[in-house]
This record gives C-alpha cells, sequence and structure tokens, in this order.
C-alpha cells in the first residue's frame, strides 16, 4: 500500500507544478518587431519585447541548426549589437556560450531585447537582404526564450521603402498582412517570410488555397503552373488521403543559375533559374522540385523519424532514416510527375537510369551504406571534400532507388494489389495521427513487410545497413523491365581523374578511388604540365589511341615542386544505364509495370 500512496503522493504534486508552472507560461508575453534601415547592406533588426515573466534567470538562445538542413549552421554568428533593457534601463546580458544570452530578471516582469542579423547568404536555409527584398528564414533571425518553445508570439514587420507584401504561412493578425501570429516556436522556425515586392499568385487544390511568391523575375507562365502545380498537389493528396493545410504558400527565388529547397510545416522555399521555365528540360525540373518540396508536407513535416521532433535546436538531432525522409521524397518527385500523367513513361525511366548512374559511378557505394549516409549527414553530406565521391553516398539517391526497389517488391509480392503508397499511408494514419508521435527504424520496416506479405531481413541486411552491389535487375525484372549498360563494351583508357582549367593551367581537382591515378599517386591540386614529355594540351586527346594497361609517364607541379609519375592506364569504369523492356512480359510482369508506372490500357 505505501508504494502506491506515495506514488500517488508524487503524481498529484507533479500535476500541481506542472500546472503551476503552465500558468506562469501562460501569463508570459512575446511578441518581435523586425525593420530593415539598412537594408542595402543586408540587416534585419529586431526587437523582441517580453512580459510576464516571473523568474530570476533568462536565457535567450538562438537555433545552431534549421530542420529539413542537417548541418550546424551556427546562426548566432551572423547577431549583432546585442543589448537588453526593462522599463527604460540598460541590463546586462552576458553571452554564456555560443548561441545563448543570459539576463539577471530578478524582480523583473518586462525584458526588451535588441540585436541586428546580418542576412547575406543565399540559399533556401539562410537568410538574405538587400534593397529589392527580405528572405527570413526564421531560424536564423528569431532568438526563442529557453524553455518556452512552447509558448506562442507576435511578429510586426515594418518593410523597407517600396516593399508592400508578406508571403509566410503564418497567420494574419486582425487582417493586417505585416503582422503575424505563430502558436509555437517550433512553428515559427518552420515558417519562413518573405517581404517586398514579389509576385504573387493563387491556386485551389485538394480544398487548400496555394500562394506562389515568384521573387527575381523569370519567364514562367503563371497560369500553366497553377494547372500543373494542382495536378501535383492532387496526385500527392491522393496518396496520404488528406491534405492538412488550410493554407500552404511556395516561395520561389529565382535567379540567374539556381536550385535546391527546403521543406516547412505549410509552406516551401525553393531555387530556380528564372529563364528556365520555357525549355522542356528546364520546366520538368522545376515541377520535379515542386513535386519533391511539396510530398514533404506529409513525409518529414508529418511522418518522420522519432528523433525528428520535437527538435533539439542546440545540438544535431540524429537519425538513420533519412533514406525513407528524403530518399523516398526523391523517388516520388519523378514518380508523382508520371502518376499525374504529365510526362511519359519513358521519361520517368531515364531519370531512374540517372538515378543509377549516379550512384555506381561514385566509388563512396562501396564503402558507406545508406544508414550510415544518413546518420553522418551531419558532418559528411553537407561538407563535402575532395575526397566525398569515394567515400560517401548520397541518401537522396540510394534511398530514392531503395524506394523504387521496395516499391516494385510490394507491387510483385501482392500481385498489383498494394505499392509503396500503401504502406506511406499506413504509417502516416498510424504513427502522425494516431499516435501522434514518429517512427523508428524497426517500425517503418514492419510497415515495409506489411504490405510485403513477408520479412524484409535479407534486404535491410545487403542495401540499407550493408554494401552488397545492388541486384537491379531482379527487381526492374519484376515488371518485365532490365538495366543495359551503354558503355559495357568500350574499352578507353584513363587516368580517373577530373581537371579544372585554372588561369590556364590544368588543376586536378579530383582522384576517384582505384583509378590509374589513385595507384600511381595523382594528387588533388597537382598541376599537370605533360605527358610522355609533351606539355599539357587536353588530356583526352592526349590519351587517344592509348589502352588499358599502357604506360605513361605523367608530370605534375606539387606545391610548385616539380614530380615525374609513373603511371599505368586502366580501363574506364564508368556506367550510362537505360532501362529496356524485356521480350516477351509475361501477365504478372504486365500487371507490376501497369501498377507502378499507372499505365493505362
Amino acid at each position: 500500500m505505501k508504494p502506491v500512496k506515495l506514488a500517488t503522493i508524487f503524481c498529484t504534486l507533479l500535476f500541481f507544478m506542472n500546472t503551476t508552472i503552465s500558468k506562469a507560461a501562460e501569463a508570459v508575453q512575446i511578441s518581435y518587431t523586425v525593420t530593415f534601415p539598412e537594408a542595402q547592406a543586408h540587416y534585419a533588426d529586431v526587437e523582441m519585447n517580453i512580459s510576464g515573466l516571473k523568474q530570476s534567470t533568462l536565457d535567450l538562445k538562438m537555433p545552431v541548426w534549421t530542420p529539413g538542413s542537417y548541418l550546424i549552421r551556427e546562426f548566432a554568428k551572423n547577431v549583432e549589437s546585442f543589448s537588453a533593457a526593462s522599463d527604460g534601463k540598460d541590463i546586462a546580458a552576458p553571452k554564456i556560450n555560443k548561441n545563448c544570452w543570459r539576463i539577471n530578471t530578478e524582480g523583473l516582469s518586462t525584458v526588451t531585447v535588441k540585436y541586428r542579423v546580418y542576412c547575406f547568404e543565399v540559399s533556401v536555409r539562410t537568410s538574405f537582404v538587400d534593397a529589392s527584398h527580405g528572405f527570413l528564414s526564421t531560424t536564423g533571425i528569431f532568438i526563442y526564450p529557453d524553455k518556452m518553445l512552447h509558448q506562442p508570439s507576435t511578429i510586426h514587420i515594418i518593410p523597407y521603402t517600396g516593399w508592400t507584401k508578406v508571403s509566410t504561412s503564418l497567420d494574419e493578425v486582425n487582417g493586417d498582412p505585416f503582422t503575424r501570429h505563430s502558436p509555437n516556436y517550433d512553428i515559427l522556425f518552420d515558417s519562413p517570410i518573405e517581404v517586398g515586392s514579389q509576385d504573387v499568385f493563387y491556386f485551389d487544390a485538394a480544398g487548400v488555397k496555394y500562394e506562389v511568391c515568384m521573387v527575381g523575375g523569370g519567364n514562367y507562365d503563371k497560369e500553366r503552373l497553377k494547372v500543373d502545380m494542382a495536378k501535383i498537389v492532387e496526385q500527392e493528396t491522393a496518396v496520404y488521403g488528406e491534405n492538412p493545410n488550410k493554407h500552404y504558400v511556395f516561395i520561389v527565388h529565382n535567379y540567374f543559375r539556381g536550385g535546391g529547397g527546403l521543406e516547412h510545416l505549410s509552406s516551401t522555399t525553393l531555387g530556380a533559374s528564372r529563364d528556365n521555365y520555357t525549355t522542356e528540360a528546364g520546366y520538368r525540373n522545376f515541377l520535379s522540385l515542386v513535386a519533391h518540396e511539396h510530398f514533404h508536407l506529409w513525409n518529414v513535416k508529418r511522418l518522420r523519424p522519432i528523433v525528428l521532433g520535437p527538435f533539439d535546436y542546440d545540438t544535431e538531432n540524429y537519425t538513420t532514416d533519412l533514406w525513407i525522409a528524403e530518399g523516398f521524397t526523391a523517388y516520388y518527385q519523378n514518380l508523382i510527375l508520371r502518376h499525374a500523367n504529365m510526362y511519359p513513361a519513358s521519361v520517368f525511366l531515364e531519370a531512374t537510369a540517372g538515378d543509377i548512374d549516379m550512384l555506381e559511378n561514385q566509388p563512396g557505394t562501396k564503402i558507406q551504406s545508406l544508414a550510415e549516409s544518413s546518420f553522418d549527414a551531419w558532418i559528411k553530406a553537407y561538407r563535402p571534400n575532395e575526397n566525398s565521391v569515394n567515400s560517401t553516398i548520397s541518401y537522396y539517391t540510394k534511398g530514392a532507388i531503395a524506394g523504387m526497389l521496395l516499391d516494385l517488391e510490394i507491387i510483385n509480392d501482392s500481385k498489383g494489389k498494394y505499392s509503396l503508397d500503401d504502406v506511406m499511408k499506413y504509417m502516416y494514419d498510424t504513427y502522425y495521427k494516431q499516435k501522434k508521435r514518429g517512427y523508428t527504424d524497426a517500425e517503418f520496416k514492419e510497415g515495409f513487410e506489411k504490405f510485403a506479405g513477408k520479412n524484409l531481413d535479407d534486404f535491410y541486411n545487403k542495401y540499407v545497413y550493408g554494401l552488397t552491389p545492388i541486384d537491379y535487375n531482379k527487381y526492374l525484372g519484376y515488371a518485365g523491365y532490365k538495366l543495359t549498360d551503354e558503355l559495357a563494351a568500350t574499352n578507353d583508357a584513363t587516368l580517373g581523374i577530373s581537371i579544372a582549367n585554372n588561369n590556364g593551367k590544368k588543376i586536378v581537382n579530383g582522384v576517384l578511388r582505384g583509378s590509374a591515378g589513385w595507384i600511381d599517386g595523382i594528387n588533388v591540386n597537382d598541376e599537370l604540365t605533360a605527358i610522355d614529355g609533351q606539355p599539357i594540351t587536353d588530356v583526352a586527346t592526349m590519351l587517344n589511341g592509348k589502352k588499358p594497361g599502357d604506360k605513361i609517364t605523367v608530370t605534375v607541379n606539387r606545391d610548385m615542386l616539380p614530380i615525374t609519375l609513373q603511371v599505368t592506364l586502366l580501363r574506364n569504369n564508368r556506367v550510362k544505364y537505360k532501362v529496356e523492356e524485356l521480350p516477351g512480359a509475361t501477365p504478372g510482369q504486365l500487371v507490376v509495370r501497369k501498377k507502378w508506372l499507372k499505365l493505362v490500357d
């Protein structure tokens, strides 16, 4: 009886303690005002007002990373002129570590904090401000009170001269587009803000109002985009059976050359090339990017690995499942376009062959597993060096391929009844909607097995945790296809190096593992000066007529010292695949093909 009574007393005390803390937190009110007095110099000025404080110490923090981009970016490095005051009197606000300022709030109920943020990094995950517009990547703009991530806040934006619009998924306050409300910091940090004179248009799809914000001009056709983007939204919504948004925003930054995207809960930021919308390849690539980032509103923003939310903004959040979160999304970005009948099956198969080329031409596929690639994203994926091609793979690329293999496996094993779509919907319904939490590695594996109708230990051991070469033809064969290497019959000799032209000098910038250059000692940063005593012109031309096994003399300058190397040329093992139909496909193979590619009779 005593343990029960003690437990009851403890739970009662805990309830009252939590209630007291909750009520105290509810009394706290937080607001921000963002101004741009020196937009031309790339600054955003932030004033943060906190009232209702009842604590003796207030720690204010800046996130060190942004969800969806798995790298510690140290956003506090861009903060300047941090100061604090209460009732008009300055108070001390010392910085106690790299991203935290501590304020003694004994006897204080209100605090005003002011700071400036330098915003001059062009990417979808970092803030950029100039006289033409302001893009606020909120994890790098808004400092938050420690242990108050659940707190709501109000953001008021005072625009720079000539800026007339705000685009963000945050709700307006009293119909004022320049004043927005965030229910908590997880949502604030997942809601980028674009301020300027952007071109904005709208469309409706899947019962949701979509806003498209175009920054930087471009040769896009708004009416065509409305139709095609709506098709993508409808097709992706069909996978999960619902669209959980009321309002969704695409923020598109158009550059001379641009790319990339970053997903958010109810919005996304895309980078695009402003003059590529009228080319077939350019337009298709843009739609593929739209499909990728929009698919994330389910896969990773809601259906997520268990460690990716609630977020720890102070440090890395490790998972071995980015191959599902990102890789499957990369797979679907092309599959969705095919299922929406926006492009023929041949285009999808070409894209699939391109993914396989990318993976199989990377020596790192023999070094790094898919799970390891996911886990080490924080230290490797976003910090590539000259040897990354030899030691790593992309969880995007191999994850997309794994998604395809599992899709084909499930369709084949279920005789066309199920596909990967059914797994994604089941996992979304089970873990996001019902259990209201993320999934573990084992739980997603169980989801695959539920619809494949068999144990998948062998698949995981080979292709997720292991380095076994992929048996592509086994899986493609389910749908009556095969993989053919168009370079299989070639016998070209190569050094296995890549070269950059630097003011007329031929500088080595990559050496492939196992190549002639690797084995015989050519180094990155070597300047090639001669082959067999002949001054370097074009290396490929100078190797014409050479065969694998031939020996050549390569002269380089290394740290300004001449070095002569004896190199034995090897065969160029580069592959270039295409997916072809097998002759005489069986009825079972045609069932799989039709389900996989959504073909109609």
